[in-house]
């Protein structure tokens, strides 16, 4: 382990130096160990924050060439850390995460209970259908709704800049870093001609490129 490394890690998670030193410690030099180690402290720190109040923050808007328009609220506690250029470029990069990946709801709170029961139907209707033992046909709901969740709740999906993480990891990592509660409260996504029909053009895609270059 040498300081190479610790700055390496404190770039890829955005952790304090004493805090990637202390992992790389902790995980014997295990550079993806230590990643995950910080993740977890990073959700402790977060946890300990949840009772504050988050009321500052900005309101991000990003348009994909004219085609996709996203505008997303996120809060932090303080105005000095919404103008912070860490914020302001997380706020960025979850607006362009939802231009890429058309989430339909923030987390699974917002999935109506009718659409979950909907989705958890058919998972164990084609379970049954496939003679699977009632054991396994739970297992496989449960496995086919937290897919759902990861499609479709923006927190739980793939960041498309590092699908190694959800977006609460990185909001967490965020909110471990500049030191105060971060929140994603509410977005809405436009695309141009959405309702109207048309030739289809994966505009998503488009978005993803952008976003990974």
């Amino acid at each position: 382990m040498n300081m190479q490394d610790i700055m390496k890690l404190k770039n890829t998670t955005g952790a304090g130096v004493g805090d990637c030193k202390k992992a790389l410690e902790e995980c014997k030099g295990d550079f993806d160990k230590a990643i995950a180690f910080l993740r977890e402290k990073g959700k402790a720190t977060a946890a300990k924050k949840s009772d504050r109040i988050a009321a500052e923050g900005m309101v991000g808007v990003y348009s994909h060439f004219g085609k996709i328009g996203v505008i997303v609220e996120v809060n932090c506690e303080t105005d000095f850390a919404a103008k912070s250029d860490q914020f302001q470029e997380l706020v960025r990069n979850i607006a362009m995460q939802i231009a890429a990946s058309n989430p339909l709801y923030l987390d699974e709170t917002q999935v109506p209970v009718a659409d979950l029961k909907k989705e958890q139907d058919v998972l164990r209707a084609k379970a049954k259908a496939d003679k699977k033992p009632d054991a396994i046909v739970e297992k496989m709901v449960e496995g086919g709704t937290k897919k759902f969740y990861g499609e479709y709740c923006l927190v739980h999906q793939s960041y498309v800049k590092d699908p190694s993480k959800s977006i609460k990891d990185v909001v967490i990592e965020a909110s471990a870093a500049i030191g105060e509660k971060i929140a994603i409260r509410r977005f809405v996504r436009f695309e141009l001609g959405e309702g109207i029909e048309k030739k289809v053009e994966n505009f998503a895609d488009e978005v993803k490129k952008v976003t990974k270059g």
